[in-house]
């Protein structure tokens, strides 16, 4: 995947260099999957299966002439997690695609599973997590999210706002806590949710790298039955009905400099 600075390219000239790509592609021994074109920040992304590095750069400088400023090696199914496609999607002929790399990245982890499995035993625990995974799953299937990753009790999730990232945590929450309301037995379902934002081609050599390293560090920040996140996606939200409340800058583990964070109200 390869990351080109454009500011003030259109979406037809970005589909007209993504086409002249295919045209000469076989000459680099490369294929030009697809694209993606921010318009508002000046910015295309590409997916290009290729031999190389130079080879890509080799394929854009006869086509077109715009040089990648950053290529990174990425994994085709990871691409798919994160940003839902590997190819280009069906449309009209000519019709040129503008939707964003942008990703809000959302971290879910159920709290004290291990003092829940001592309480009530195996068996009876288990539906517990399932009722818990079921909750998660429905929230992101209502609000567009993808699930990336699930380890234990954990999911890795990607949506393409932060918005709709921001609601779906909400509700999953609430769901979680009227759940809790119909137990009489005091065993609580909880869970605590970090939501951090970013595009695919950052620092490091992984897709997202940077941006869900910190929003699992975010999740670790919080405490049962909250949602932390990090400051940007309360910028991204400005105008939309979700409550903030700033906890400053905070120190996390494998960051240099304080993070700023904020409590997401539900």
């Amino acid at each position: 995947m390869d990351r080109h600075y454009i500011e003030g390219a259109t979406p037809e000239e970005v589909a007209k260099a993504h086409h002249e790509d295919m045209k000469i592609q076989s000459r680099h021994h490369c294929k030009a999957l697809t694209y993606w074109h921010d318009e508002e920040k000046g910015m295309a992304f590409c997916l290009v299966e290729a031999p190389s590095a130079a080879a890509v750069r080799g394929m854009h400088k006869e086509a077109h002439g715009l040089i990648p400023n950053q290529i990174i090696e990425v994994d085709g199914s990871a691409v798919a997690q994160f940003l839902g496609r590997v190819i280009d999607p069906e449309k009209e002929d000519g019709k040129p695609m503008t939707e964003s790399p942008f990703r809000a990245i959302m971290f879910i982890d159920m709290v004290s599973s291990t003092d829940i499995t001592q309480a009530l035993g195996d068996t009876k625990a288990l539906v517990l997590v399932h009722t818990y995974r079921n909750v998660v799953r429905k929230a992101l299937v209502d609000h567009c999210g993808r699930e990336v990753d699930r380890a234990g009790d954990g999911f890795l999730t990607s949506f393409r706002s932060a918005y709709t990232a921001s609601v779906c945590a909400v509700e999953i929450q609430r769901q979680l806590s009227k759940y809790n309301e119909s137990r009489k037995d005091g065993i609580l379902l909880q869970a605590r949710i970090g939501i951090g934002a970013g595009e695919p081609v950052q620092d490091g050599d992984a897709l997202f790298g940077s941006t869900v390293n910190l929003v699992a560090r975010i999740c670790s920040f919080g405490k049962s039955g909250q949602i932390i996140s990090a400051k940007v996606v309360k910028d991204l939200c400005i105008g939309k009905d979700v409550s903030f409340t700033s906890l400053g800058p905070q120190r996390l583990k494998g960051f240099d400099e304080p993070i700023d964070l904020e409590l997401i109200e539900w």
